[in-house]
């Protein structure tokens, strides 16, 4: 017997991936850096492991640093970051 319920319509194609909803990678600044070898094979091999986009392995860095400063050097990073990206 046929299900004769109204299925929900998917949109074809990957949703966006960007760190907030709605949000797409490819709408973000690219960042190209340079970095020993052995980093880069870190980078793809925790990429592989945790099954993470690499640039999602690197935002989890950066908070990772963040988190760990004292807090007086937090919020000198936040008011930094705040007035760079007011100035885009």
């Amino acid at each position: 017997m046929p299900d004769n319920r109204l299925r929900e319509r998917r949109r074809v194609g990957r949703p966006p991936a960007g760190a907030r909803e709605g949000e797409k990678v490819k709408d973000y600044p690219q960042l190209s850096i340079r970095v020993p070898l052995e980093f880069k094979a870190r980078l793809n091999a925790l990429s592989a492991v945790t099954g993470l986009a690499q640039w999602r392995v690197i935002m989890e860095a950066i908070n990772c640093l963040f988190h760990d400063l004292p807090q007086p050097d937090r919020e000198l990073v936040t008011g930094l970051s705040e007035r760079l990206m007011r100035a885009e």
